[in-house]
């Protein structure tokens, strides 16, 4: 399972990194050092988390965030799978991304919870790239 640096956690939740430390610091969510002494935080944790946070909040001062170029860098926290369809949501900050594709595009793209991903949204279609 992919695990996210402090900094990178920061960045698809949209915050800053300060923030994602004082979170992980108050054990809203939970982190484990590598051999090298850093702080990283699992990717189904950081899925989970990110979903708590945009459906609740943090208690802080929850600011709204918009896009760059209509990019959403988040982290996959569901893959649904059909015969042929299948259904990926995408937690990118405050925002909740759901896109239907085949299921060979998301196999071929490997994706599953916990991973980093962007959508990227062009008028009614949303396209996702593994990051």
């Amino acid at each position: 399972m992919q695990s996210y640096t402090i900094g990178q956690a920061a960045r698809l939740l949209g915050v800053s990194p300060d923030t994602a430390r004082r979170w992980a610091d108050a054990g809203k969510v939970a982190t484990h050092r590598d051999d090298s002494g850093r702080r990283l935080i699992d990717g189904r944790d950081l899925a989970a988390f990110s979903i708590e946070v945009a459906q609740h909040g943090t208690g802080e001062d929850d600011a709204s965030y918009t896009s760059a170029r209509n990019a959403f860098p988040g982290i996959v926290t569901a893959v649904t799978l059909g015969d042929v369809a299948a259904q990926v949501e995408i937690q990118a900050g405050p925002h909740r991304l759901v896109s239907l594709l085949t299921r060979e595009a998301v196999e071929e793209l490997g994706l599953e919870v916990g991973m980093q991903a962007t959508a990227r949204v062009k008028s009614t279609s949303v396209h996702i790239d593994r990051t």
